[in-house]
């Protein structure tokens, strides 16, 4: 397949890319546009809003896990204070049994 075109049309149209290009670069507002700069603080805002909720997630989570922690030793504290108690009710059962 030939290329119809001759060389210094497609070098013209390659120049015409390249500067669309960088004009349309030129047109970006600058860093220190009002508009930019309220679109970056934002953005900064939901970042911060973001990184807020995810630490109160966090915390949310501990707290549950430490309750739960607590709990769960508080329920085996009751187990073994119970299984005590009918420890100690066979150990007296039997002394009164032994002296009877």
């Amino acid at each position: 397949m030939k290329n119809r075109d001759s060389f210094s049309e497609r070098r013209k149209t390659a120049d015409a890319a390249k500067a669309a290009l960088l004009e349309k670069f030129k047109a970006r507002p600058a860093a220190d546009d009002p508009e930019v700069m309220a679109r970056t603080a934002a953005r900064l805002a939901a970042a911060e809003a973001k990184e807020q909720a995810r630490l109160a997630k966090i915390e949310a989570e501990k707290a549950a896990r430490d309750a739960a922690e607590a709990q769960a030793a508080a329920d085996a504290e009751a187990a073994a204070a119970a299984a005590k108690a009918a420890r100690d009710a066979r150990y007296a059962a039997r002394k009164a049994r032994k002296q009877g």
